[in-house]
């Protein structure tokens, strides 16, 4: 059973480097804890967590920051991967969104949910050749969330 996130005393409105770095070990953390998730992470990692959660921290970084210390193709290292179904795009939504929702003011967590959902469409598309079951929920007074 996954963890629960940590809350920090007050959710952090502008991510920072420090925010980034704790929301990707704590989120990848629970990945790996993931009955679903954690057994398509292992095999396709082989034991390289540590190298990998610094591309992790680099690649959110990025994304959220704009600090561009990612270099790479994430659909291409993706695409690889076997095993991989619609559930588990639901599963590495939900789990970001909880991280996200505990570390972040709402404002924050959409932000960094919209990202990862875009993220987790275009990779959906690349392994199935449609849109996703999971959308992005109409807006609920302007702390919008993703369903799964």
């Amino acid at each position: 059973m996954p963890r629960t996130p940590s809350t920090p005393a007050a959710p952090t409105a502008v991510p920072s480097p420090d925010s980034i770095t704790r929301l990707v070990h704590g989120f990848y953390a629970d990945v790996r804890a993931d009955p679903l998730l954690g057994p398509v992470f292992e095999k396709a990692l082989h034991g390289h967590w540590d190298a990998h959660l610094q591309r992790l921290v680099d690649f959110w970084s990025t994304v959220a920051l704009g600090t561009r210390s990612f270099k790479g193709d994430v659909f291409g290292k993706h695409m690889v991967l076997e095993g991989v179904t619609p559930a588990h795009f639901a599963a590495w939504v939900r789990l970001w969104q909880q991280h996200t929702s505990a570390l972040f003011t709402p404002e924050a967590a959409l932000q960094l949910q919209l990202a990862a959902h875009g993220i987790a469409r275009n990779l959906f598309r690349g392994y199935f050749g449609e849109a996703p079951p999971f959308e992005t929920a109409p807006d609920d007074g302007g702390h919008g969330h993703l369903r799964g």
